[in-house]
Order: structure tokens, then sequence, then C-alpha cells
């Protein structure tokens, strides 16, 4: 059950579906008894393939707070070559959670931070269940299997419960076995508490 706010932002690419993630996780918190939740993107020249970004705040009391996330308890990395840019975990709390879609175990990423790092292949588990739309490895849903093992905020049963409200009965699926795959691969480095 969650008792408190929680602030969280997505980093992606234009396509790869942050805003999507964003807002599941808004409706799975919704669905869990919480009255405040808000997901919006971060709006600017949004491509294929340009780096975007999306907020989503969850809290047991309403939500008054529309702006971006600058502070945030988790942000998720949709693709880790964004790693690079600076304001990815810039503002990320202490015992904060960086959770972040690559092959790399948390300590490889050699990422210095007051933060929690779990990763997962996302994108490896895409590839390998087919789920792949124009040409591009869509790793929105499988991500949130890493964001729910690492943080613990959610129950994986919301949001596969959100999943199947939302997508088509041919894309349910396959995209609630990403999520579970993903789950199950991800791996975690804890800072001393």
């Amino acid at each position: 059950m969650i008792t408190r706010l929680y602030e969280i932002r997505w980093h992606g690419r234009g396509g790869q579906g942050a805003i999507t993630a964003a807002k599941i996780v808004a409706e799975a918190a919704y669905l869990e008894g919480c009255r405040g939740v808000t997901a919006a993107p971060s709006f600017g020249a949004e491509r294929r393939g340009i780096p975007v970004s999306a907020s989503t705040r969850i809290s047991p009391e309403p939500v008054m707070v529309i702006s971006q996330v600058e502070n945030p308890d988790v942000v998720v990395v949709l693709d880790d070559t964004l790693l690079k840019r600076q304001e990815v975990t810039g503002g990320l709390v202490r015992h904060g959670w960086l959770v972040v879609n690559s092959r790399q175990h948390p300590k490889e990423l050699k990422i210095a931070g007051d933060f929690n790092i779990a990763t997962a292949d996302a994108t490896g588990v895409c590839r390998e269940l087919g789920l792949i739309v124009a040409g591009l490895t869509l790793v929105n849903t499988a991500i949130l299997g890493a964001f729910v093992y690492a943080t613990q905020i959610l129950d994986i049963a919301t949001i596969e419960r959100v999943i199947r409200s939302r997508f088509s009965d041919s894309a349910t699926d396959i995209n609630v076995a990403a999520i579970m795959e993903t789950y199950k691969i991800t791996e975690l480095e804890r800072i001393g508490l």
C-alpha cells in the first residue's frame, strides 16, 4: 500500500513509449487506492528517436502539482545511451532508484550517486518475444517489470491488470510476458543504508 507521495521521472526516446509507461504506473497506483495520480510528458519537439521525458506522481492524497518532476524518488531510463546526459540522474533523491534498460550489471554502469541502481535487459526480452513494431523494439511495458521489482511501490498484478484493460487481446499476452520476464532478470545494486 502506498503511504506517501512518490515522484517518478521517465527518460526514453520518442517512440519507445515512456509516456505510456508513465500513464500505466499512474493508473495502477489509482487502482491500488491512490487518489493523487498524475502522468505528464515533457513537451518539446518529440520525434522518433529524440530524447523525451515524462513525469508520474502517485500519492494517497490529492496531487496538486502538475509541473515536471525535479527531485524524483525513481528515475526510469528506457535507453541506457541516455545516461550520458547530465539531466537523467539530476535531482534523484538520496536512496532513490535508478532503473535502467541495460544488458550491464548495475556496477558496470559506473554511475556515481547516493542512490540504488537496477538494470534489466528489457530490449533483449522484447526482441526475444517479438515485441517490435515498425522496426522499433517497444520496451516501455517490459521495463515496468524492473520498476516493480526494484522499487516495490506497486504490485505486479496491478500492472498486469492495467495492461489487460489498455491493450488489445493480441497485444496483452506478449506485453505481460515481457513484464514478467524482465521482473525475473532484474539485477540490483543497493547503496549502504
